[in-house]
């Protein structure tokens, strides 16, 4: 039995909670009162309630994110038919702002805006003693980082064994990007590293091997970063996995030489490029050194075995289809191992909402808030935007199309790929749960009849490319003949330009 229920919907199940091990982490003498349970957004509402009314719980805390306000916000709502009594608590960064126009603030008993660690326990005791506040915002008080209890111990050995451990050596950003909720943060401020290391030391011993870095600027003190990295190089093992976020226009030659020494497998890095056009940086304040950011991402790509995911957000105010353009083709020539192409979505409290006139930004008023249209980029461009970045995704970031690549892009591979994205789209009408042996068929399809390349090459790329993906049996485009040595595939054939080439001959 349990007076106090931490709990939140993740949204897959190897995903694990950081926030709520830092709430019960610092409990105090409620701690022994308090557990974590954790849900799926695929979860059966109704089925999460039953769950959670089965303690006979006192008070229930969630976490409240982007990605699972409407979910969450329907348990409150059941939880509150079924037991009015029992007292609800949100906070994140979801409720944390602009309190009033959700449903799910009028539906809970208390909503803590800011971080949370110290102000929930407080607020549970309150509540316990029968003198909880009157009001229903709660503004947590700033705290410095020493004063928090890390909760790295909390994380069971199913965690440690099954889902990805999170860990912080810092919270909060610098800088001012104001499509990002830590704008909000007035600089970063960092944990005693040898006391987080110790913590890391503790994980590492008892089987932890994947380790992802939440902090916003991981390589913003170069002088610790240093020091993480030495610590796990020094433990590096066939299984160790890191995951940092990097500020792409920081990395000086003394975190260079040690990035260099991991072996490949071992470290990836994501890489906020948002948009490569100076207009646009100035106008959501992100100060980014283009040519910097550039020659930093090609050192990485071409001296280290690091994957990068790299990303950039389609939306921004000031910048059009041609911006987008120029700068998703910059990136693709740095040739990253993935580019997410996001879509602006408009946080609650970022300050990205004072473009909304000028601009004509338009925003979904349902989660996930993702912008409709601006000025510049009308509704149906964005939905083509939308749909050619969830394509890229399935195609190009999957890397299973690694010898067709080059006919996938082409000259301009903006360009290009927008095309396939739009004939994918007129012959599927699905952006979603298209399978991968489907898929292969209709890039053949498109490459050889829509962009008219030469079939036997493409072919032969995109067989090859489907015995790598593991696929069992032979797609339609593929013959018998093609069941020979790889080798003699690979050198028949042909790129793009050499097709030109050959075309321009006869």
């Amino acid at each position: 039995m349990s007076n106090i229920i931490l709990s939140t919907l993740n949204a897959r199940y190897i995903h694990s909670s950081l926030g709520l091990r830092y709430l019960l982490a610092n409990m105090g003498a409620l701690q022994d009162q308090t557990t974590i349970c954790e849900y799926i957004i695929n979860s059966r509402p109704i089925d999460v309630v039953e769950k959670l009314l089965s303690t006979n719980p006192k008070i229930i805390g969630f976490g409240v994110y982007i990605w699972n306000i409407d979910q969450t916000t329907q348990v409150v709502s059941l939880l509150k038919e079924i037991n009015p009594e029992i007292k609800i608590i949100i906070g994140g960064p979801e409720v944390s702002h602009e309190q009033e126009q959700q449903h799910i603030f009028q539906l809970c008993d208390f909503a803590i805006s800011g971080a949370a660690d110290l102000e929930f326990p407080s607020l549970c005791q309150e509540i316990l003693k029968n003198q909880a506040p009157k009001t229903k915002k709660v503004q947590s008080i700033p705290f410095d980082l020493s004063q928090l209890k890390l909760p790295y111990e909390l994380y069971n050995d199913e965690d440690i064994r099954h889902r990805v451990i999170y860990v912080e050596a810092s919270r909060g950003c610098p800088f001012k990007c104001e499509f990002c909720i830590s704008a909000l943060d007035k600089t970063a401020w960092a944990f005693d590293l040898d006391k987080f290391l110790s913590e890391m030391e503790k994980l590492y011993q008892r089987g932890a091997r994947q380790f992802k870095f939440v902090d916003r600027t991981f390589n913003l003190k170069i002088q610790s970063s240093i020091k993480i990295l030495e610590f796990f190089l020094q433990r590096m093992d066939n299984n160790l996995f890191l995951h940092f976020e990097l500020i792409p226009d920081h990395l000086p030659e003394k975190l260079k030489n040690i990035i260099k020494k991991f072996p490949e497998g071992s470290l990836q890095f994501e890489i906020g490029i948002q948009s490569f056009n100076p207009e646009v940086q100035a106008l959501i304040s992100r100060k980014q050194n283009n040519t910097k950011s550039k020659a930093n991402i090609s050192w990485l790509r071409n001296e280290t075995p690091a994957h990068l995911h790299t990303d950039l957000i389609m939306g921004l105010p000031g910048e059009s289809v041609e911006s987008i353009e120029q700068g998703f083709n910059q990136l693709v020539e740095l040739n990253p191992h993935e580019i997410q192409m996001g879509v602006l979505k408009r946080l609650r409290g970022t300050p990205i909402i004072r473009h909304t006139k000028q601009f004509s930004l338009k925003f979904n008023p349902s989660s996930p808030y993702n912008i409709l249209e601006n000025d510049k980029i009308n509704f149906s461009s964005m939905q083509r935007l939308n749909r050619f970045a969830r394509y890229w995704d399935m195609i190009a970031n999957s890397g299973r199309f690694k010898s067709s690549k080059q006919y996938i892009l082409g000259d301009n591979p903006f360009s290009n790929f927008l095309r396939i994205s739009d004939w994918l789209f007129e012959q599927t009408q699905q952006t979603h749960k298209i399978a991968l042996p489907r898929l292969f068929e209709l890039l053949y399809m498109c490459l050889t009849k829509h962009f008219d390349l030469d079939p036997p090459s493409v072919k032969l790329a995109l067989w090859t490319d489907y015995m790598e993906s593991g696929l069992k049996g032979r797609p339609s485009f593929a013959d018998s003949t093609m069941l020979e040595d790889r080798k003699m595939k690979q050198s028949l054939i042909r790129s793009p330009a050499q097709i030109r080439q050959s075309r321009h001959a006869h």
